[in-house]
C-alpha cells in the first residue's frame, strides 16, 4: 500500500487547507485511515482517525477546527483544516492499518501508531 498526500502548504493565521491523501490499493475500506503530524524537534503525534467502520477520533487541540473524511470508492482519506494556528505548523503524514480505532481507543491513546502499517511521505504545513 503507496499512500501520497498532498494539499499542504504555507498559510496566515485563520485560513484554511485541505490535505488529500490517496492510497493505491485496491479499496482503502478495510483499512483504518489517519492523519499524524510532526512539528520540529517534537514527537509525532495522532491528529485525527477514521475507522473502517466510520468511527472518528481527533485530539483535542484540534476539536471543532479540522474534519476528517474518507471516500472508499476513491480511495481519498482527505482532512479539511479551518482556523489554523500556529501551533499546527508540522509534517502531516497520512497512515493506513488493519487494526481499529474503536472505543475506547482514541487518536489519543498512547502508541496508537503501531496500529498502522502504512504511511505516507508526508506534507508540510506552515501556519504564520
Amino acid at each position: 500500500v503507496q499512500l501520497v498526500e498532498s494539499g499542504g502548504g504555507s498559510v496566515q493565521v485563520g485560513g484554511s487547507l485541505r490535505l488529500s491523501c490517496v492510497a493505491s490499493v485496491d479499496t482503502i475500506g478495510r483499512y483504518c485511515m489517519g492523519w499524524f503530524r510532526q512539528a520540529p524537534g517534537k514527537e509525532r503525534e495522532g491528529v485525527a482517525a477514521i475507522d473502517s467502520d466510520g468511527t472518528i477520533s481527533y485530539t483535542d487541540s484540534v476539536k471543532g477546527r479540522f474534519t476528517i473524511s474518507r471516500d472508499n470508492a476513491a480511495n481519498t482519506l482527505t482532512l479539511q483544516m479551518n482556523n489554523l494556528k500556529p501551533e499546527d505548523t508540522a509534517v502531516y503524514f497520512c497512515a493506513a492499518g488493519l487494526g481499529r480505532i474503536v472505543p475506547p481507543i482514541t487518536i489519543m491513546t498512547m502508541r496508537v501508531d503501531q496500529l498502522f502499517d502504512y504511511w505516507g511521505q508526508g506534507t508540510q504545513v506552515t501556519v504564520s
